[in-house]
């Protein structure tokens, strides 16, 4: 947990002037859930980075750089958490405290 609060923190601040922090969670939201899937879609964590851009996702690209970043924290979870739970709902929560 404590990963995930100290990522959402770094990822909290808007990377462009126009965009607003409420924006910049739900863009890094996105990435948690796109991560989400493709673990249940048995990819593999190294393969991630490829895996989501062959989707051609609506985030902006840059939002692309914290994908190395956010997918250990998804891959470290329990099996049971990934099918069950909402991560990206957690993330944004998080993500909005900061």
């Amino acid at each position: 947990m404590i990963r995930l609060a100290l990522a959402a923190a770094i990822f909290a601040t808007p990377v462009f002037a126009a965009e607003t922090k409420e924006q910049s969670c739900e863009y890094q939201a996105q990435v948690v859930a796109a991560i989400q899937q493709a673990r249940l879609d048995k990819v593999k964590e190294r393969n991630v980075p490829e895996a989501l851009a062959a989707t051609n996702p609506t985030w902006p690209e840059n939002y692309n750089n914290a994908i190395p970043l956010i997918a250990p924290w998804v891959y470290e979870q329990k099996m049971k958490v990934i099918r069950e739970e909402d991560l990206s709902a957690a993330w944004t929560e998080l993500c909005l405290q900061q």
